[in-house]
Order: structure tokens, then C-alpha cells, then sequence
């Protein structure tokens, strides 16, 4: 019998050939069948080494190994994906607190925000802008010290009328001995919907008058 032979017939089978289109990937089971085809075909005059066989036999483990952990990290995702679903559900049609300096206004509402204030101010206040960019009325919060400060707006223009719902821009600025500095602002915003993460992408929400935001932006989930 011809080792040489038989060991070519077998790896013949596994051999990657550019005329088929068929997965010839080493699998624990086709590493066992070229395993024992090798054995059934050494030379009895010279025998495979104990030493060889039991790196050969590590190597099946390692190969087991690997098909048991992407078995297992694919089970993980799915369920990473259906809790990221059940999550996403129940954040739609529900408000959120974000980073942003736009939001869509109820003006028969007082409308309820903040802003971030790095450093004490002697004078903090709120410049409110419509959809058009003109100026209707500004929230002065005074002096102020470092940190989240809560200010609100009434939804009326500086005579007192009453502003029409929809988007508005909301310009938060403090005032310092070098000058007047910006403000990030946190703004409230409804979900319209939710984009799942795709390949352990990130979910994003789709919020009214803003627009995709990742989830690590949400700094709090209201009602």
C-alpha cells in the first residue's frame, strides 16, 4: 500500500479548487477524517512520533474550540439583538433628555430644559430663536453657579404673545470677565422611532427636530 498515495486521495477531497463555489473550510470533522486517513496510511516501518500525534491531536481541540466559541459569540449577538428590540420598543413615542440647541416646542406648554455651566457666572441667560432664525425672546437666569442649571420658557415672544408650536433654537450664553461665552444646552425630545444597531453597531433614535442621535447621547429617559 502506498501511504503517499492514500494521504493525497483524502486531502484531494479538501482541496480548494477555483472551478467550485462549494465551502471547503477545515471543520472538526474533516480534520478528524485526515486525521485517521493519515494513520491508516503511515509507513509501519516508520511510525508516526508520539510527539507529532499529540500536537495533532491539539490541534483538533483548538479546531473544536473555535467552532464551539463562534457557535456561542453568535448566540450572544442574537440575544444582544433581541434585548436591543425590546429596548428600542419601549423608547419609542417616549421623551429624552440630549445634547442639542433645537427642539420641537408645545408653546401652550412651559417648556422645560437646561443648560451646562462649566464655571460660576455673573450673569447666565437664553437667547430663543423660530424655525427662521429671528430672535423672539430671551430667558435671563441671572447669576448662577458651575454646573446643570434649569431655566424654562413660557412660549411667548418679549411682547407677550403667544408663539405658534413647532421647532425652536434655544442659544444658552454666561457672561465672564474676558467676555460672553456659549453654553451647551440639554433639550428635551420626543422618539419618532429606533434604529437598530447593525454588526454591534450602536442603536440611534430618531428624535423630533433633531434628527439621529446615538444612544450613549441620552443623558435622561422621560415619560
Amino acid at each position: 500500500m502506498s501511504s503517499v498515495g492514500g494521504a493525497s486521495s483524502i486531502l484531494d477531497q479538501y482541496q480548494i479548487k477555483p472551478e467550485t463555489k462549494q465551502n471547503k473550510d477545515l471543520g472538526k470533522n474533516e480534520f478528524l477524517e485526515l486525521l485517521v486517513a493519515q494513520l491508516n496510511n503511515q509507513n509501519p516501518l516508520e511510525p508516526q512520533e508520539n510527539g507529532e500525534f499529540i500536537a495533532q491531536l491539539a490541534q483538533f481541540s483548538q479546531v473544536e474550540g473555535i467552532e464551539k466559541l463562534n457557535t456561542s459569540m453568535g448566540s450572544l449577538l442574537s440575544g444582544y439583538q433581541s434585548s436591543q428590540a425590546l429596548q428600542a420598543s419601549s423608547l419609542v413615542g417616549r421623551k429624552v433628555i440630549v445634547p442639542a440647541d433645537k427642539a420641537v416646542v408645545d408653546t401652550s406648554e412651559t417648556f422645560k430644559a437646561s443648560l451646562v455651566l462649566p464655571v460660576s457666572s455673573s450673569n447666565v441667560y437664553v437667547n430663543v430663536y423660530d424655525s427662521t432664525g429671528k430672535a423672539v425672546n430671551r430667558v435671563n437666569l441671572g447669576q448662577q453657579a458651575a454646573g446643570n442649571v434649569s431655566f424654562m420658557w413660557d412660549g411667548k415672544d418679549s411682547s407677550g404673545n403667544l408663539m405658534p408650536p413647532g421647532t425652536y433654537k434655544f442659544e444658552a450664553q454666561a457672561t465672564y470677565p474676558d467676555g460672553t461665552k456659549g453654553l451647551y444646552t440639554l433639550l428635551p425630545a420626543n422618539v419618532d422611532s429606533v434604529v437598530l444597531g447593525q454588526n454591534g453597531s450602536e442603536m440611534k433614535l430618531n428624535l423630533a427636530g433633531i434628527g439621529a442621535v446615538p444612544l450613549s447621547q441620552v443623558q435622561t429617559i422621560g415619560q
